[in-house]
């Protein structure tokens, strides 16, 4: 039965082969990579973009500029969906929105 120094110097040198044949294959792999991009007319800003269609990136969404300030600081811009705590808070007081709105 092998000791733990003689596995210890096995999976080492079997990680040196490996290490050994990835740069090997990798000029392989480059060359095989470039000749499908010029046969594709690929370019490399085209590979830069993420998860992109046709090369050209996507608008981000915007943020919408904030209407309302709560009584802590909080920003709300009074869009569509669920009402943040501080707004469900004050409408449920019987309090108007509309006394936070910013100027």
């Amino acid at each position: 039965m092998a000791t733990y120094a003689e596995l210890k110097a096995q999976a080492e040198a079997l990680l040196a082969q490996a290490e050994q044949l990835r740069k090997q294959e990798r000029a392989g792999v480059i060359a095989e990579i470039r000749a499908r991009m010029a046969e594709y007319g690929i370019t490399a800003e085209e590979l830069a973009t993420t998860g992109t269609r046709g090369g050209k990136a996507k608008a981000g969404r915007s943020k919408a500029q904030p209407k309302y300030r709560g009584p802590n600081g909080e920003l709300w811009s009074g869009g569509p969906g669920r009402k943040p705590e501080w707004v469900r808070n004050v409408l449920a007081a019987g309090g108007n929105i509309e006394n936070f709105r910013i100027a």
